[in-house]
């Protein structure tokens, strides 16, 4: 599963186990809780849940995106 979170600060890709978007909810919720500044939120997510960041680029279809300045998590549309 291929996540994107979007924000301000960052734009990443992340790879790790597939999930549901309500566990995918709940698992920001968590990470989110743990971060001091938004922008270390792609490696709390990482450490929290054995994601790993891969590189970034606009070509790859993601599963979800999650932005962080509305704090709305979405399946892109391709």
């Amino acid at each position: 599963m291929i996540i994107e979170i979007d924000g301000y600060y960052h734009q990443v890709l992340l790879s790790g186990e597939k999930c549901s978007k309500k566990q995918l909810w709940q698992k920001y919720l968590k990470a989110k809780k743990l971060t001091y500044e938004i922008q270390d939120l792609p490696n709390v997510f990482c450490r929290a849940y054995h994601f790993e960041q891969i590189q970034y680029d606009s070509d790859i279809e993601v599963d979800f995106v999650i932005d962080t300045d509305t704090d709305r998590i979405y399946s892109p549309f391709y």
